[in-house]
């Protein structure tokens, strides 16, 4: 029995236009540092040049869940065994070729025997064994073991070349669709350390990295599948959307991700729905956000429409929680909190009148260039919340200093945080979101509640319509009983794409940019 990932299914959101007043926005006119490149030993027609907003920290396979890793690594440099088809959810196979599941716990894939990795060593299941084993079993750390897996350790055996059994510590059936997520890696690789540059079995492998400036992947030779159609990959990062538009416009790039209509992209530009939605994350130790009124107040005190309305008019959504439509366990019952300064007022005099130092400096860590007009987005957020009574301070950070206050162990010295987080549902299931923010001991969870931790750890046993209500239901108890997180909107994205290339991006482009999938115009 053949099995795939549940399909996601379509539900009703909402989202409605209203205005803010006094948005400053910002923008840049020239093309700093850039260079016309040709690259690779075909010339320029044989490369292709991606400009993306931020340079990786790392391509470690093991952390490419996170953004800026995987949106080069994943299904490039490295492949899975099962690929997530992101327009219809379901799995197909990549370096497995079949699945099943073979008892409660146990699962049973078949790999194929026609792969290498980019240094020559053989794949087969011993080796997606020592992959799997690496990334969830180890002592690494790996943000793919939080974000997919938590505490939960699974037992990985080859039992010939080609057949792989996965046993789980309880049942699971949706393990295959938890190991899309994990990059498989030649067996070379250190257990025991991060590796910067990987190696793989995709259709392109790292060729120099020049740290701040550029980095290039060649065209592996040897690769089992179709070869992709350009010899070499060069990637770029510029900070500012104005002038990756303009390095699409000029004919200095091919792809450029992260833009929006006013950075300048005209007829370039294309539009598509990704699974990203943005909120704010509080940390729940530490005083006044210690107190659910506080955090309600907050929901009160945002503009989620004029927000929307003035920075996102061209398809962002308002969020009501962490997933948007389309993805399993969305609960299409909930609605936006309303915006209501009064009533986040009287909520913060009233925990004030209990003693809780409403007074207290509130830290926001805001990540520069995450996303179009997200410095804009974090001024309006202050402001919005200034204006209730609470004193917040904006930081901009860079991707290494975001990510120290987004994984646990958390920053706790720096007093209560509201940190401003983008949160992409690669996965289409709700499981990967509520065990990663809501989950006591979660990746990215700084709350607990043991009424929501019943309600989490029942949803991942169900299937079909039985998860689909379990999540939904998850969605709201944490609405009306926690309130770890303030939504603001589901994303709609722009990228820059030349007449040079033909792509059709979707809703996994901003986290897994398949260069495979990218061809000459014409």
């Amino acid at each position: 029995m053949k099995l795939s990932s549940p399909r996601r299914r379509a539900v009703r959101a909402s989202a409605v236009t209203a205005g803010i007043a006094s948005i400053a926005l910002l923008a840049s006119c020239s093309v700093a540092n850039s260079e016309s490149q040709g690259g690779g030993e075909g010339g320029a027609a044989d490369t292709l040049r991606v400009v993306l907003t931020q340079e990786p920290p790392t391509l470690e396979a093991c952390d490419a869940n996170l953004t800026s890793t995987g949106v080069v690594v994943r299904s490039t440099v490295t492949e899975p065994l099962v690929e997530r088809n992101p327009s219809t959810g379901d799995l197909e196979p990549l370096l497995a070729t079949e699945w099943e599941q073979t008892g409660d716990t146990e699962w049973t894939f078949t790999v194929r025997d026609d792969v290498t990795f980019q240094d020559g060593t053989p794949f087969d299941a011993e080796a997606a064994a020592y992959s799997i084993d690496r990334a969830v079993n180890g002592d690494l750390g790996c943000n793919v073991e939080g974000y997919i897996f938590g505490d939960d350790d699974l037992e990985v055996s080859a039992t010939d070349a080609t057949t792989l059994t996965v046993t789980t510590p309880s049942p699971d059936p949706i393990l295959p669709l938890k190991l899309s997520f994990i990059e498989i890696v030649s067996p070379e690789t250190s257990n025991t350390e991060f590796v910067r540059e990987p190696i793989g079995t995709g259709p392109y492998a790292i060729g120099d990295w020049q740290a701040g400036t550029k980095l290039t992947l060649e065209r592996n030779d040897d690769y089992w599948g179709d070869a992709p159609e350009f010899a070499a990959v060069e990637y770029q990062w510029r900070s500012e959307g104005t002038v990756r538009a303009a390095m699409i416009t000029s004919g200095e790039a091919d792809i450029a991700l992260g833009l929006s209509a006013e950075d300048g992209i005209g007829d370039l530009g294309v539009s598509y729905p990704n699974n990203e939605t943005i909120a704010l994350r509080f940390s729940g130790q530490t005083a006044p956000l210690d107190d659910i009124r506080v955090r309600q107040a907050i929901n009160y005190a945002i503009d989620r429409e004029g927000i929307v309305s003035s920075l996102y008019p061209d398809g962002d959504k308002v969020a009501a929680q962490l997933i948007p439509e389309g993805i399993v366990g969305f609960n299409s019952d909930l609605e936006p909190w309303e915006y209501d300064p009064e009533q986040a007022t009287a909520l913060i005099e009233e925990a004030k009148a209990d003693g809780v130092p409403v007074d207290t400096k509130i830290l926001m860590p805001v990540r520069t260039a995450q996303f179009p007009k997200v410095s804009e987005l974090g001024e309006v957020l202050r402001e919005q919340l200034a204006a209730v009574g609470l004193n917040v301070e904006l930081r901009m950070v860079d991707t290494t200093q975001h990510l120290q206050y987004q994984l646990s162990p958390f920053v706790t010295n720096e007093g209560p945080i509201a940190m401003l987080i983008q949160h992409g549902n690669q996965a289409g299931d709700a499981q990967f979101t509520v065990e990663q923010y809501m989950l006591t001991g979660g990746a990215q969870a700084e709350f607990g509640d043991p009424g929501l931790d019943e309600l989490i750890t029942t949803a991942r046993t169900l299937t079909d319509d039985e998860r689909q209500s379990a999540y939904e239901d998850v969605f709201s108890y944490e609405r009306e009983n926690v309130v770890a997180l303030a939504p603001i909107a589901h994303q709609t994205v722009m990228l820059g794409l030349s007449d040079r290339v033909t792509y059709e991006p979707n809703s996994s482009t901003g986290d897994e940019l398949r260069i495979k999938e990218v061809s000459l115009a014409g």
